[in-house]
This record gives C-alpha cells, sequence and structure tokens, in this order.
C-alpha cells in the first residue's frame, strides 16, 4: 500500500466508478427481480428437484467462467475495458425476454445460460475498468461503493417484484407462471437502460500497449495471487447458490411475499456496509476483513442448518447481508493489491472464472447433499449448509496462517 493518504469521499470518486456503479444499479434492478424468483418458478411451477436446479445454477455460473478469464486477458490485450464490459451487458439485457416464454427446465436453463455468458464477457474487463480508475489507498472505497450500487439495484428490483407479487397472489406460500411473467416484463427497461449507462457514461482508463502484455499465463500472476486463489477456492467450494437459501425459506415456512421481503433486507443491510467495509479494508487491512467475514459465513451457514422457523431464516439472511457488504468488494480490491496494473484484467478474470467454474460442483454438491441422486434420498435441507460451514472455517484458518510478504504495488 502506499504512504500518501488520500481523503475518500464519494464525491472524490472518478467519473469511470460513477459509470460503472449506476450500470450495475440499473442491471441489478433487473437481474434481482427475475433470479431470486427463478428457483420457486423452477420448483412451484415446473416441479423440478432441488439437485436439477443445482445442476441449472452450477452449469449457468460455469458456462460464463471461462469468458470471464478470456475477457479478462483480452481486456489486457487489447488494452480495451469499457467495449468489452458494454458486450457482456448487451448479451445479458437480449436474453432476459425470452423468459417470458419459458414452459420448460430446459428453457429456463438455456436463457439462464445465455445471460451467463454476458456475464462472463463483462464481470472481468468492468472490475478493471473500476481498478484502473482509482488510486491504491481508495481501491477499497471504490470496489465496496460499486457493490452498494449494485445492491441498492437489487433492493429496488426486489420492491419492484414484491409489489408485483403481492398485488398478483397476496401471500401464496407458491409462485404462479402469470406472476413470473409479469416480473419478467418489468425487468427489461432497466437491463436496457444499464447498457446505454456504461455505453455513454464511461471513459476508456490507460492500459498499456498490446506489445508490453505477456500471452496468457497463470504464472505471470505471481505467487501471491495464485495462493489467495487457492484459498478462495477452498472457501468456494461450500458457496453453493443462493438459490438453495431461497428454498431453505421456503421450506421453513415463508410465504413468496416474505421471501422477497427477507431479501429485500439482505440487500439493504449489503448495501449500507459494502462502502464503510471497503474504505475500512483501506485502512486495517483486506486481509482482515476477508478473515472476519469468512468466520461469519460460517456461522450464518450453521444457523441455516439448524433453523426451526421462517423468521430464524429471515433473521440469519439479514447477518448474511453483513458478510456480503463485509467481504465481497473487499475480496475485489485485494486481488489488485496483489497483481500489476497490465495484468489486472487477466487478473480478474483468472479470479472470476475459477470461482465460477466452482460454482457448478458447488452448486451440484448441495443438491445432492439436500435431496440426493438416483434412489438416494440424501442427508435432507440441512446438510448443504453443514459443508458449506466446514469449508468456510477451514478457508478462514488457511487465510489466517498465510502471510504474504508484499503486495505487488499499484501502478496507478
Amino acid at each position: 500500500m502506499t504512504n500518501k493518504t488520500v481523503k475518500t469521499t464519494l464525491k472524490n470518486l472518478p467519473r469511470n466508478v460513477w459509470a460503472v456503479s449506476v450500470t450495475s444499479f440499473l442491471m441489478d434492478i433487473s437481474s434481482e427481480m427475475v433470479i431470486n424468483v427463478l428457483p420457486l418458478f423452477l420448483s412451484n411451477v415446473l416441479g423440478v428437484k432441488t439437485n436439477l436446479i443445482g445442476l441449472i445454477e452450477g452449469v449457468a455460473e460455469a458456462t460464463a467462467s471461462l469468458l470471464k478469464m478470456f475477457s479478462g486477458w483480452l481486456s489486457d490485450k487489447l488494452g480495451n475495458r469499457k467495449w468489452l464490459a458494454v458486450l457482456g451487458y448487451v448479451f445479458s439485457a437480449l436474453a432476459k425476454p425470452f423468459f417470458y416464454f419459458s414452459s420448460t427446465w430446459g428453457h429456463i436453463a438455456a436463457i439462464r445460460w445465455t445471460d451467463r455468458v454476458g456475464k462472463g464477457i463483462r464481470t472481468a474487463p468492468r472490475d478493471a475498468l473500476v481498478a484502473d480508475s482509482i488510486r491504491e489507498e481508495q481501491r477499497g472505497m471504490a470496489f465496496g461503493f460499486h457493490r452498494a450500487a449494485d445492491t441498492a439495484g437489487a433492493v429496488l428490483g426486489l420492491l419492484i417484484a414484491l409489489l408485483i407479487v403481492w398485488l398478483g397472489q397476496k401471500s401464496s406460500l407458491t409462485l404462479t407462471a402469470s406472476t413470473f411473467q409479469t416480473i419478467v416484463l418489468a425487468s427489461l427497461l432497466p437491463a436496457f437502460l444499464a447498457v446505454l449507462a456504461l455505453a455513454f457514461g464511461a471513459k476508456e482508463p490507460f492500459v498499456k500497449k498490446k506489445s508490453e502484455l505477456p500471452r496468457f499465463a497463470f504464472k505471470s500472476l505471481g505467487k501471491p495471487f495464485m495462493i489467495f486463489m487457492l484459498i478462495m477456492m477452498v472457501f468456494d467450494i461450500g458457496n453453493s447458490s443462493d438459490a438453495f437459501l431461497v428454498l431453505r425459506a421456503q421450506e421453513r415456512g415463508l410465504s413468496v411475499t416474505g421471501i422477497l421481503g427477507m431479501l429485500v433486507t439482505f440487500n439493504l443491510v449489503y448495501t449500507l456496509v459494502s462502502a464503510p467495509a471497503g474504505s475500512l479494508s483501506d485502512r486495517i487491512g483486506r486481509r482482515t476483513i476477508i478473515i472476519g467475514g469468512w468466520v461469519m459465513y460460517a456461522l450464518i451457514y450453521l444457523g441455516f442448518a439448524l433453523a426451526q422457523s421462517a423468521a430464524h431464516v429471515w433473521i440469519l439472511y439479514t447477518f448474511y447481508g453483513f458478510y456480503y457488504g463485509l467481504s465481497y468488494g473487499t475480496a475485489k480490491a485485494f486481488v489488485a493489491d496483489l497483481v500489476p496494473l497490465h495484468l489486472r484484467g487477466t487478473a480478474y478474470g483468472t479470479y472470476n472464472g475459477l470461482l465460477g467454474l466452482l460454482d457448478f460442483p458447488a452448486s451440484l454438491i448441495a443438491g445432492i447433499l439436500w435431496q440426493g441422486v438416483g434412489s438416494w434420498n440424501g442427508f435432507g435441507a440441512p446438510a448443504p449448509f453443514y459443508f458449506g460451514a466446514a469449508a468456510a472455517l477451514l478457508a478462514a484458518l488457511l487465510m489466517l496462517l498465510w502471510m504474504p510478504k508484499t503486495a505487488v504495488q499499484s501502478q496507478s
């Protein structure tokens, strides 16, 4: 970290951070309206079991993973962050209308996977765009603010979905097809506005010339980054899709409106915590924040395993928002601390890509632990949460034992 002190305020965040944050705000209004009720549509309307839902979610993220790695490296190679990110948002926006016509789990899977292609294209260039546009001593604040804006969009999107469900089916325990279609229609406008916000709001930052960039190679990212990735992968194998948390809430008796209200609470806490947590990581160190976040995650997942009522799940999900606000943006800022400027796209692609690849086995394992496979009925609803808690505790211990000597200094 640099010794230079710069007061971190929202006013002195650069244009690109604001543009990316507004884009994420708008896209999350759209995405969170649909994605959070999608497991309910699959389960309640189409009758899909949790092991197949886990397969759909896992493959969706794995589909994006290799693209994340490639697009991050390509953004370094071309010296272009912005337009690759715009292209990714276009893919996701164009996929959403097709949810309206879906009538089988295969349709849902294909559309979900197409949407994840868009995420795979945009994520690493977008994160590198933020990192390239901010000073090192403000990096935690920038990523924290971006996560806050992203999650504020989720709050608004969930409130809109909650209103649609309330008007359409009150406090029913199950989601109907017509309600899902109405939510999809409402999600379209913010998705396309997100594309315009990035296309016209952001400017391409300075990136080193193509000739100065190496071919893609993991070893070029350095030993500290690769050790961090190994520890992150231990954590992520137990970090299954949040679809299982939604299904756990319903299994404990929470209605569709109750689930949406719970998700609003989660995202509101996430929004409020993200920027202060990012700023705190600038002062006391990102590693400390990450370890604390993983210990909190383990306790929360243990709570999900032991939950006896819908109220327990709601309270736990509120603390889950605190975990996300504490850790998600901080981990991304830590990536930029470990690698030089001209390899940030490759680093973010590797980070997002490898963790995305793990989403497939993580979600598949969770689904199988819950409801089994074939003639085996699994261990029941608590099992995937015990597994997630154990993985998080192991990762926190490894992070505590790992003492990186120095992080690569920013070249911003």
